[in-house]
């Protein structure tokens, strides 16, 4: 929040306390929590709402709507920042281990195939990631970050229901689509279920945050809203996380043992590990796995995670760049198995986040990454004060944290641009970045 560092930048501003100064400080805090609400309104929804996945939305970076949208929100946003945020604030949100990871990014982007468009793909992800960075501080309180997280979700839903009355066949699979085995599952404003379902989630964890803030009906309302949605989407790993990311969060802070939950997060990541690239990668798991159940395949992603093992064992130190793997010459030109559970030549990405870095940047860039993106986090989290606005608005990130991390075993979306689930996995690593330094009014 923006006011938890200099009270006269945005609270008034201690000194003064004419009516006039306490008219003009509400009206700033309004306009900063309406700019947040649309900031993540319009990240999430895009600026191509219910375009259905597939090669132009992959190759969205030539798009002109994308193009002139993603570029005023970029502005808009850096701008909100200058204008209504203390500088000590948005500092805080650049972390050595970011620009770090950033660093690689940009070394990715010089490393790859066609370094012009790598650029303007990689501006994208830049533009969202500042996005995020003003939807977390221009809020000046609690009640302001409420306020856009709710008007921002309910936008969501209400676009997304809405769509499959008035454009089902857009905002729902269809039989005709390039996957008509998803046919009937809801996708809503979103390109494909497994984004939609894992959006419809954390939107219900901030159900949850609002409701433990004493926004009852609205907490409620999201929360039932999103789930019903998240359980037509046929996403059955999302069902599957929900409860995970919940509990050991919610459940260790109500028995006073709040440290429980960075080592339950460290467990499930390791457990899910070994469960999907384990059986792949480490003989003894691969052995054990084709005994007691041989067809466990994660539905063909194995033979995925195979095929980037093989490649990034080719070059693993700087990997093949940035928008220069999948749907490229590079995996076209690769022979293609007769037994292979899927063609890789028409597949978009590796359906797992950790290794599709590592294929694009490199194996340091991914350790830099885990780092960044899991174990500061940690830190973090164990770092947020005990004052009661910090420790429920902890929980609402670390909550997105664990289920976006684990999520990320079986779907792709680290650096996808503004793949609203990366956003979603952005916002809640830098918000428990902020909420352990300051204090949540």
């Amino acid at each position: 929040m923006s006011s938890i560092a200099n009270q006269r930048r945005t609270d008034g501003y201690g000194a003064y306390t004419g009516a006039h100064d306490a008219a003009s400080t509400a009206l700033k805090a309004r306009i900063a929590t309406f700019l947040a609400a649309a900031i993540l309104a319009a990240l999430l929804v895009s600026f191509r709402p219910f375009t259905p996945q597939g090669p132009t939305l992959e190759a969205g970076g030539g798009d002109i709507v994308n193009q002139l949208g993603f570029g005023s929100l970029g502005a808009l946003s850096l701008f909100a920042i200058l204008a209504f945020v203390d500088k000590r604030v948005a500092v805080v949100l650049l972390s050595p281990w970011w620009l770090l990871l950033l660093g690689f990014l940009v070394l990715s982007v010089l490393n790859a195939a066609d370094p012009s468009s790598a650029m303007r793909a990689a501006l994208f992800t830049v533009i969202a990631i500042i996005g995020i960075g003003a939807i977390l501080t221009l809020p000046r309180d609690a009640d302001s970050f409420s306020t856009a997280l709710a008007v921002a979700g309910f936008i969501v839903l209400g676009l997304s229901y809405v769509g499959l009355v008035l454009f089902p066949n857009e905002a729902m699979h269809s039989a005709d689509s390039i996957e008509p085995q998803h046919a009937g599952f809801w996708r809503g404003v979103f390109t494909h279920k497994n984004v939609a379902g894992p959006v419809m989630a954390c939107l219900g964890f901030g159900g949850i945050y609002l409701w433990r803030r004493g926004w009852a009906w609205t907490g409620a309302a999201l929360f039932i809203l999103a789930m019903v949605f998240m359980s037509n989407t046929g996403s059955k790993t999302t069902l599957g996380l929900v409860p995970l990311a919940v509990l050991p969060v919610i459940l260790p802070g109500l028995i006073g043992m709040r440290f429980l939950t960075p080592l339950f997060f460290i467990f499930a990541m390791v457990v899910t590990g070994l469960a999907t690239l384990g059986i792949v990668f480490l003989d003894p798991l691969k052995q054990l796995a084709a005994t007691i159940a041989p067809d466990l395949t994660y539905t063909g992603r194995t033979s995925l995670w195979e095929f980037l093992g093989e490649m990034i064992a080719k070059q693993p130190w700087t990997g093949y760049g940035y928008e220069s793997f999948w749907d490229t010459p590079t995996v076209y030109n690769v022979d293609q198995p007769f037994d292979r559970a899927w063609d890789i030549r028409g597949i978009v990405h590796g359906h797992n986040s950790y290794l599709d870095l590592a294929v694009i940047m490199g194996l340091p860039a991914l350790v830099v990454a885990v780092i960044t993106f899991l174990i500061v986090p940690m830190r973090d989290f164990m770092r947020i004060p005990r004052l009661r606005e910090n420790i429920l608005l902890g929980d609402f990130f670390m909550m997105i944290l664990s289920f976006t991390a684990l999520n990320a075993f079986l779907e792709s979306f680290f650096f996808r641009r503004a793949d609203p689930v990366w956003l979603m996995f952005v916002l809640a690593i830098l918000g428990l970045r902020l909420v352990a330094r300051f204090p949540v009014r």
